[in-house]
C-alpha cells in the first residue's frame, strides 16, 4: 500500500486492518511494553526482558525519554511553534505530541510517521484534535524522507516553521541507511526558525548506566530492527548547520528538567537545535 495521510478530518473507515508479525519482537510494541502498555505479544516481552535484565534501570530510562519528549514539546509551543512532524512516534500513550501541544496552542498541527503495524491499528487514537488545530498519521518508513514530506505536506505548511521530532528513532537507523544524511533531508525542507528534536541511545554513558550497551546487543538480536548506539560526537554531528539550545546535547533528564535530574538515570542522550 502506498504511504498516504490519514487526517482527524477523515473517516478512513474502508482501510484494512494490518497484518502483525507476532513472532518476531519490534521496538513500538517493545517500548510499549516497558511503558506498561497492553499492546505487545509475547516477542516482544521476551526482548524487553532480556534488555532489563542487562540494563535493570531501562524502564527509568525509557520513562525519562517520554518525559523529554514533553518537555520539548511543551518549550516548542510556548516559543510559537504551531506545526509538528514526529517521526517514529511509537504506539499511543498519555501526552502524546498533540495532546501537549494543543494544549497550549489549540490550533497546533502534528503529523505522526510510523510503520508498525500495530502503531498503524492503533492510529485513530493519535488522530484526535482540537477543533482548532489538526492531527494525521502516516504509514511510513522514517528513512523514506521524500514520502514523509510530500505526504506530510498536506496537512503542514513547509513555509511556516516545523518542528521535526526524531525521538528514540535515529538509533534505529544504521550508518550504511546514513541517519545524518536522513536528518539533513528533513531539515533541508524547512525554513529557517525550524527546530530539530532528537533523542538517542548513548554509547559512552557506560559509566552512569552500565549494562546499557548490552542491553542494545541484546535487542538486536530479538528484534525486527537492529539497535546502533552513538557517541555524543556523532549525535552533534546530527544537529550539523543548527544552533543547538541550552544546556546542549545532554542525558535526557538533564535538558532542562521539571525536578532534580540527580534522582534519576538514562541511557541516552537528547537536545533540540533551531535552523537559523
Amino acid at each position: 500500500m502506498a504511504s498516504t495521510l490519514w487526517q482527524s478530518t477523515a473517516a478512513d473507515d474502508d482501510r484494512e486492518p494490518p497484518s502483525v508479525d507476532t513472532s518476531v519482537a519490534h521496538i513500538a510494541r517493545v517500548y510499549d511494553y516497558w511503558l506498561g502498555g497492553k499492546n505487545h505479544f509475547a516477542a516482544d516481552r521476551e526482548a524487553g526482558d532480556e534488555a532489563v535484565r542487562a540494563y535493570p534501570d531501562m524502564y527509568m530510562s525509557v520513562r525519562q525519554n517520554r518525559a523529554f519528549l514533553q518537555r520539548a514539546v511543551r518549550y516548542l509551543a510556548g516559543a510559537g511553534i504551531r506545526q509538528f512532524l514526529d517521526i517514529g512516534t511509537g504506539l499511543p500513550s498519555s501526552n502524546n505530541t498533540h495532546e501537549v501541544a494543543q494544549s497550549i496552542a489549540p490550533e497546533s498541527r502534528v503529523v505522526y510517521v510510523d510503520n508498525d503495524p500495530i502503531v498503524l491499528a492503533h492510529a485513530r487514537a493519535l488522530l484526535t484534535s482540537r477543533p482548532e488545530g489538526a492531527t494525521g498519521f502516516l504509514d511510513c518508513d522514517a528513512r523514506d524522507t521524500g514520502a514523509i514530506l510530500a505526504e506530510a505536506g498536506k496537512l503542514l505548511d513547509f513555509g511556516k516553521p516545523v518542528a521535526v521530532m526524531l525521538i528514540a528513532v535515529l538509533h534505529l537507523i544504521s550508518e550504511e541507511d546514513d541517519p545524518y544524511q536522513l536528518v539533513s533531508d528533513l531539515m533541508a525542507a524547512v525554513p529557517s526558525g525550524s527546530y530539530l528534536v532528537v533523542s538517542h541511545v548513548a554509547s559512552d554513558l557506560q559509566q552512569y548506566s552500565p549494562g546499557a550497551n548490552e542491553a542494545a546487543t541484546a535487542l538486536s538480536q530479538l528484534m525486527f530492527q537492529r539497535v546502533t548506539a552513538r557517541s555524543q560526537a556523532q549525535v552533534l554531528k546530527l544537529f550539523s548547520g543548527l544552533e543547538i539550545l541550552e544546556p546542549g546535547i545532554v542525558p535526557v533528564q538533564d535538558w532542562r528538567p521539571d525536578d532534580n535530574p540527580e534522582a534519576v538515570r538514562s541511557a541516552m542522550r537528547g537536545g533540540i537545535g533551531r535552523k537559523p
